[in-house]
């Protein structure tokens, strides 16, 4: 069988050394830096000729400068004649711009995917997308993990208490419904309206919460409207206190001040985005590793195994 080499860029290093960890092998040696004008300088210091490669690269801020340092790294290991690329995306970015909603507007979650195939990777991996979609923009496989193992073992934690999932909008029915039935625990709907980019309103809560624990799930926090007036919302619906899970901690702009200042007892996310001391900022943050979870995947796709039966 052909060797696996993980390689990884700047964004999420600890996640990468995490799933060397896991798989029991050493991190690519690679030099990955910037000129003096910020052009991206990256050269693979090791052999990988007929090699089974993956690259672990979360697109996070600074989002431009990480998704350039994954197309130089994946050119870099096509010409040094890899035998198999495989793009490991714990967070893909621009994945909200998937449609044309408006006119003359790019659909940039298809550009991205392109940039990425045409740059060498012959799969990708990645985490929890905005929309399970965006796997069609892509014209090389796709294997889409959820991070639904790593996120129910805290909420099982609590499962003494009567738990009921909250989706935030429409779209996150589906996710959330998946947590209730595992957790054997009622379904709510947030009934929201967007006024614009990062600005959201809620309307309504379909459902009932009344001297439960609402526990609100969505793939992002990105600036934390969302789940903050959710969270709101559902208390003084009548929830006896509320938890926000989430698997991509942006905590963009405003978040952590709205966090701290919100009726959140906890948010719950994962490192698939480096927070940076974040956490500390915010003290109601608990974070869990999707290391193990990645690692497992890259050890099954290595090895021809399936990957979907992880979630069964």
């Amino acid at each position: 069988m052909r060797p696996v080499k993980i390689f990884s860029g700047n964004a999420n290093i600890p996640v990468a050394l995490e799933i060397c960890r896991y798989l029991g092998v050493r991190l690519g040696e690679a030099t990955v830096s910037s000129f003096s004008d910020g052009e991206i300088r990256v050269r693979v210091d090791e052999n990988v000729r007929g090699s089974d490669v993956f690259v672990i690269q979360s697109l996070s801020d600074p989002v431009n400068n990480n998704l350039m340092e994954l197309l130089v790294m994946l050119d870099a290991l096509k010409r040094a004649s890899a035998q198999r690329i495989t793009a490991v995306l714990p967070y893909y970015a621009y994945a909200r711009q998937d449609r044309k909603d408006q006119p003359r507007v790019p659909i940039t979650a298809k550009l991205v995917a392109d940039l990425i195939t045409t740059a060498g990777a012959t799969r990708v991996l990645t985490l929890d997308l905005h929309t399970g979609q965006l796997q069609g923009f892509f014209n090389i496989p796709v294997d889409h993990l959820h991070g639904t193992p790593v996120l129910l073992e805290p909420l099982r934690k609590i499962a003494e208490e009567k738990l009921v999932l909250v989706s935030p909008d429409a779209g996150g029915v589906e996710r959330t419904r998946a947590f209730a039935k595992r957790l054997q625990s009622p379904l709510a709907i947030i009934d929201k309206r967007r006024e614009g980019p990062n600005q959201s309103q809620v309307m309504n809560l379909i459902g009932d919460v009344t001297g439960r624990t609402a526990v609100i799930l969505d793939d992002m926090i990105d600036t934390a409207g969302t789940i903050t007036q959710g969270a709101a919302a559902a208390l003084e619906a009548g929830a006896k206190r509320v938890i926000a899970v989430a698997t991509h901690a942006v905590l963009s702009g405003p978040a952590l001040e709205r966090l701290n200042k919100s009726v959140l007892d906890e948010v719950i996310v994962t490192d698939s985005i480096p927070l940076r001391g974040k956490e500390d900022v915010c003290r109601k943050i608990r974070i869990y590793s999707v290391a193990p979870l990645l690692g497992e995947a890259i050890k099954r796709i290595h090895e021809e195994e399936s990957v979907s039966s992880l979630f069964i």
